[in-house]
């Protein structure tokens, strides 16, 4: 299998204004991804709310995705759970359906380096595929340290990639690298707030959600012909945005979706609760600043 590298978007999962999955609107999100020239696919991750998905709603995300896509770019597939047993069932029904790679974050609250471990083994002895190791530390309350990621990859041969999520990430990328060179391949995150400077510091792309993909991909392509200032020139004038993105108390999956609505891209910008509507004042401070980055409102038809 081909190194994952470049841009892999963290998909979101649409909802009609009932709250129930839209798989008219997975399969129109599949296919803007591909068009917006992403790299991959992650889907099932925080993005796509999986923590308020059902065990079914999850297969039909899982399986929904990955037959719009089609064979057409590589899809990681979440799979994290609480339970290793969990992780592990998932991960098998992932690598069956045609996953490239899977996704799985530590399970909350556990702060035993051994268990941890032997979390991670017992789901890479079940699959054949690459684990991406996703190192969330708000949302799991563990931090995996660059020494305990270096020995997943000195010691468990499919755990390849990790997700860094802790900021900042940069320093971490470095001293990863220090460690195990291009044994780990590593994706920024942060909803793409320090992507410039993770390219610089070694990363092999991003996995993140933010709602202009193919702003990450321009960045991205100029980075990677070599073209540094023109990269970070592009990518510095749309920052403010992916900065507003991260509104705490409102959350970027929230008004994530309410750009891909605007977009035209899909129906509802529905959010399960916990987790509300954006105000007036807020639609309005996003779509001026939209049209201030030199942003398009224009909605899109995506067949």
């Amino acid at each position: 299998m081909e190194q994952l590298k470049g841009i892999y978007t963290i998909t979101l999962t649409p909802f009609d204004e009932e709250g129930n999955v839209d798989e008219m609107g997975i399969r129109k999100l599949t296919d803007f991804y591909i068009q917006a020239g992403v790299d991959g696919m992650t889907i099932l991750g925080i993005m796509g709310e999986v923590h308020k998905l059902s065990e079914s709603e999850r297969l039909l995300v899982m399986e929904t995705f990955l037959d719009q896509n089609d064979g057409r770019v590589p899809v990681i597939v979440g799979c994290s759970a609480p339970a290793t047993n969990l992780s592990v069932a998932l991960a098998e029904k992932a690598e069956k359906a045609g996953a490239s790679a899977v996704m799985i974050a530590p399970p909350a609250n556990l702060r035993n380096e051994e268990l941890l471990f032997q979390h991670y083994a017992k789901v890479a002895e079940k699959i054949s595929i690459p684990i991406v190791v996703q190192d969330e530390p708000v949302t799991t309350g563990v931090v995996l340290t660059p020494k305990f990621l270096a020995r997943l990859a000195n010691e468990i041969p499919n755990v390849k990639y990790v997700k860094l999520e802790e900021a900042p990430t940069t320093i971490k990328i470095s001293k990863i690298i220090d460690l195990v060179g291009e044994k780990l391949l590593l994706f920024g995150g942060l909803g793409g707030m320090y992507f410039y400077e993770e390219l610089n510091r070694g990363a092999a792309g991003i996995m993140t959600g933010f709602a202009y993909p193919e702003v990450l991909v321009q960045t991205y392509r100029l980075f990677t012909e070599g073209r540094k200032i023109e990269a970070r020139e592009y990518f510095y004038q749309h920052l403010p945005l992916i900065r507003f993105e991260a509104q705490l108390g409102i959350g970027g999956v929230t008004i994530r979706k309410e750009i891909f609505k605007l977009r035209g891209i899909i129906e509802s910008s529905h959010v399960r609760f916990p987790g509300g509507a954006v105000d007036e004042a807020t639609m309005a401070e996003l779509e001026d600043l939209i049209q201030f980055v030199g942003l398009s409102l224009t909605p899109l038809t995506v067949s």
